[in-house]
C-alpha cells in the first residue's frame, strides 16, 4: 500500500521541477526591435527536473533552466557569452546580429553529484521545432 504513496509522491516532485506556463504555440510572443536580436532558451528534456541552474548572459542572470521550459532574452547586436552552473560551468559563446533569432537548447548531461545543464546552439530549423514541446517559463517578465 505504501508503494503507490511513494510513486504519487516522486511523481509530484518531478512536475514540480517543470515549467508551467502557456504552451509556445499559445503565448503570444512580440516580435523582436529592429535594433536587437533574440535568443530562445528551452530545455526539452524532463531528466533531472530538479536541476534547474540560472541561465546567464555575460554574467547576468537572464532566466533559469527548468525542464520542458522556454524564455527569451532580446539584446543589442554584439558577442555574448551564455553560462549554467551545477558542479561545474559550462558556456557557449555566440554573436547576435540585429533581427537574427537564435536558439540555444539547454541539454542534461550525469554529472558525479548532479546532472549538468549545458548551453548548446542549435540550427534554427531544429530549434523552432523541439521549442514546440515547451511551456513558457513565467519568471523575470
Amino acid at each position: 500500500m505504501k508503494a503507490p504513496i511513494v510513486v504519487v509522491i516522486a511523481l509530484l516532485g518531478l512536475l514540480t521541477g517543470c515549467a508551467s506556463g502557456p504552451s509556445y504555440s499559445s503565448y503570444a510572443i512580440p516580435e523582436v526591435s529592429a535594433d536587437k536580436g533574440r535568443i530562445f532558451f528551452y530545455r526539452t528534456a524532463l531528466m533531472g527536473a530538479a536541476i534547474q541552474p540560472d541561465v546567464k548572459v555575460n554574467g547576468n542572470k537572464v532566466g533559469t533552466a527548468k525542464a520542458k521550459g522556454f524564455f527569451y532574452y532580446d539584446a543589442i547586436p554584439g558577442a555574448y557569452s551564455i553560462e549554467t552552473s551545477t558542479e561545474v560551468n559550462r558556456k557557449l559563446a555566440l554573436t547576435l546580429e540585429k533581427g537574427q533569432i537564435r536558439y540555444v537548447r539547454l541539454g542534461i548531461s550525469m554529472g558525479f553529484m548532479v546532472g549538468h545543464v549545458y548551453p548548446e546552439l542549435v540550427d534554427p530549423e531544429v530549434g523552432k521545432e523541439e521549442i514546440l514541446r515547451c511551456n513558457y517559463i513565467l519568471e523575470g517578465k
